[in-house]
């Protein structure tokens, strides 16, 4: 394997979808109530795989020195444990994605809001930072949150809550607490895209002492968690949709909820661990097309 290929699977380029869904289920509401900017997209867009592969290249460095990426783990094979990449070069990868981070959390705060929106500006750029905080310390470390089970709780409101609501603000200058329900659903569709992912890893994080929320609550209770949170992203929706709608295009985005039903009952039958693997691309895809599919139905020109 080349050094460029052992960065890209250290980058993840299949997390990439799922990372950006907030950024463009929080444009399609911005749209909805008539406000768009292209640059903003754009930046948002870039800044939020900026995010991503950061936590990616961290979480190859925290999982590989702490011992959890090793010979039991199911998953594609990680830069670190290869021995491809080595720490130093892993380190080197995650400071340079952290500037990158900061310049562009700095270029789309000040797209946004300009310098006559000092609050907003320093609001928007703390909440950078704190991304950036959060897209290390998920493994790095010991105290490496990912590692006590909260990992879920991050993952919703960063890749729910922040990312949708907040994008959305970039563009309106303001928050309604009817747009809190598709960020739910983004944010609980991609926790159970992580629970999918420790369900996979569920007997190699209990040998190396990660404490997922599916190692703490137990396979099966982990299976019921994984339903609990597919429910939770439909109803969300659904009450949205019935809420706002005003045509029959604003209904376009529940047809992504037909192959989430078709993986929820695959994910019922699944009794070996390895078989989870390839529904996480899946309902990651389903979760990025329902963004898509909201961003059609609210679109307006950009």
């Amino acid at each position: 394997m080349t050094k460029i290929k052992a960065w890209l699977n250290a980058a993840r380029l299949r997390t990439l979808p799922l990372s950006v869904s907030g950024i463009v289920m929080g444009t399609a509401l911005a749209n909805f109530y008539g406000k768009s900017d292209l640059l903003i997209f754009i930046l948002a867009l870039l800044t939020t795989i900026g995010f991503q592969v950061t936590s990616n290249f961290a979480n190859d460095y925290g999982d590989g020195v702490k011992g959890t990426d090793n010979e039991d783990r199911i998953g594609p094979k990680r830069a670190l444990q290869s021995g491809i990449l080595g720490r130093k070069e892993l380190k080197r990868g995650i400071i340079i994605s952290i500037l990158v981070c900061l310049i562009l959390v700095i270029v789309v705060v000040f797209r946004a809001f300009g310098p006559e929106n000092i609050g907003s500006s320093f609001l928007f750029l703390a909440l950078g930072v704190v991304s950036i905080w959060a897209a290390i310390k998920y493994t790095v470390g010991s105290s490496a949150y990912g590692y006590r089970g909260l990992g879920d709780v991050f993952v919703f409101l960063f890749f729910g809550l922040l990312a949708v609501v907040g994008s959305m603000f970039l563009f309106t200058k303001f928050i309604t607490l009817v747009a809190f329900l598709p960020a739910i659903t983004i944010g609980t569709l991609s926790t159970a895209v992580l629970n999918l992912n420790n369900l996979r890893d569920f007997e190699s994080d209990k040998k190396a002492l990660k404490n997922t929320m599916v190692v703490k609550m137990g396979f099966v209770n982990g299976k019921r968690y994984h339903y609990m949170l597919l429910g939770t992203a439909f109803l969300g929706m659904v009450i949205f949709i019935v809420l706002t709608a005003t045509s029959l295009q604003h209904y376009l985005p529940m047809l992504a909820f037909i192959p989430i039903a078709i993986h929820s009952t695959k994910v019922y039958r699944i009794k070996t661990p390895l078989l989870f693997d390839p529904e996480l691309k899946k309902l990651a895809l389903s979760t990025f097309l329902l963004a898509v599919l909201m961003f059609i139905s609210y679109h307006k020109i950009l």
